[in-house]
């Protein structure tokens, strides 16, 4: 089956972009104190659950797999660009990456304790959201917990970031109570979220929630 057209761009330029994206990214100096804080929060609720290892989805050269994978979190990554997933294996060697998309992970039903989407969820057209929600649900088992991070806007219309004249790539920015929603009619039970304010470069606010598939009654 032909893939859509968003995943063919999306991966031509993080494969063209893979080794500046690991210069210019290296660890977590671009993440805030409150998204610090939210993934420490996700990396514990899933440890503690003690239900499997937790994916990283789009986990590009694997900065956050490691930053997990530092706070005691068994953890691997997949990302779309294969160039990424080779930047990431040379970095990080004692952890593993593959290739893969978020809209047909290569999981198997209910075998992660945590899936992590952190702004891997962007490139994505609203309209396929769903189907991308309900595969983090299917891939987690139940009591496992999702975080996704992402960029706020109305989501509306494409917005084409440039990351040098010949390589662009397009995003959304999408409504917290939106995602919240995509998260419930997946199934799962929003435990917590964030809005914070633009900083820095940033020209547009963030945000990030966290959720729980339920155990089956």
């Amino acid at each position: 089956m032909d893939e859509p057209p968003h995943l063919l761009t999306t991966r031509a330029a993080y494969d063209t972009m893979a080794a500046d994206y690991a210069r210019l990214l290296p660890d977590l100096r671009a993440e805030t104190d409150l998204d610090k804080a939210m993934l420490a929060t996700f990396a514990e609720l899933a440890s503690t659950a003690s239900l499997g290892p937790v994916v990283d989805l789009g986990c590009g050269t694997g900065r956050i797999t490691a930053h997990l994978d530092s706070l005691g979190v068994n953890a691997f990554g997949v990302d779309l660009s294969q160039a990424m997933v080779e930047h990431a294996s040379r970095a990080h060697p004692h952890l593993h990456f593959e290739v893969g998309s978020i809209t047909a992970l290569d999981l198997s039903d209910a075998t992660v304790g945590g899936a992590l989407a952190w702004y891997s969820t962007i490139h994505t057209p609203p309209h396929d959201l769903p189907q991308v929600f309900e595969e983090f649900s299917r891939v987690l088992a139940p009591g496992g917990f999702l975080l996704v991070g992402f960029h706020v806007g109305d989501g509306d219309r494409p917005r084409s970031v440039n990351f040098r004249d010949d390589v662009s790539v397009e995003t959304y920015d999408v409504a917290p109570e939106w995602m919240a929603e995509l998260s419930r009619g997946a199934g799962f039970v929003v435990q917590a979220q964030l809005l914070r304010a633009a900083q820095g470069r940033e020209q547009r606010p963030q945000a990030s929630l966290i959720a729980a598939k339920p155990v089956d009654p």
